[in-house]
């Protein structure tokens, strides 16, 4: 089956906000319900994940578009961005990791 028709097939038979994990860490695939101006759509979502491959936040970034993913490609390669990050880690406490284990199907890219 090709990515396309699985994509497919995840628009059409899952419930909306489904998210479901693909083979790249910290990649999953995300339902986003119908609305009055659009139609049900499927959605990118990077969320960084733990050592089970379960994602660590609520909810990560959501990315609609290529269009979209260009624009946050290019803000997170900012080189004052990862400074800031890298300045953040050494001011914050350490914080510390929880595992949990993860048992929803893989989809495959």
């Amino acid at each position: 089956m090709s990515v396309e028709n699985k994509l497919a097939s995840f628009l059409s038979g899952s419930r909306d906000w489904e998210r479901r994990p693909t083979n790249l860490p910290g990649v999953f695939l995300l339902k986003l319900p119908s609305s009055r101006s659009r139609q049900a759509s499927i959605a990118i979502e990077i969320n960084p994940v733990d050592a089970t491959g379960s994602a660590t936040k609520k909810r990560g970034i959501v990315i609609r578009s290529a269009s979209e993913f260009d624009e946050f490609n290019r803000i997170l390669a900012n080189q004052k961005l990862i400074e800031l990050a890298r300045k953040i880690d050494e001011v914050n406490p350490k914080q510390k990791e929880e595992a949990t284990a993860t048992g929803s199907d893989v989809f495959e890219i």
